[in-house]
């Protein structure tokens, strides 16, 4: 199970978080990810940037995830995680 966390706090929300759920929720949808992954938010992850939202995935942590950027991230990122997900890697924590 891949726990996937957006923040969705004042900062974020301006720049683009309801966009972000909304794209989460059309992918897992759409790859019929419902029983891998959970997804959620939370008020702030205290990681702002000036640019983006925030993104929690396992244990690594994202800044600067915008709608039109968020293609790229669901692919490098998500997909990425839950194939080493599968395969047993675990993958090292974000600094």
């Amino acid at each position: 199970m891949l726990f996937v966390e957006v923040c969705i706090g004042s900062a974020c929300h301006i720049k683009g978080a309801p966009q972000i759920v909304q794209a989460f929720e059309e992918a897992i949808k759409d790859n019929r990810l419902e029983d891998e992954i959970v997804l959620t938010g939370c008020f702030c992850s205290g990681r702002c940037s000036k640019v983006g939202v925030t993104v929690k995935v396992g244990d690594r942590v994202y800044t600067g995830i915008t709608p039109e950027g968020f293609d790229r991230f669901w692919k490098e990122n998500i997909l990425t995680a839950l194939k080493a997900e599968d395969s047993g890697i675990k993958q090292a924590p974000s600094a």
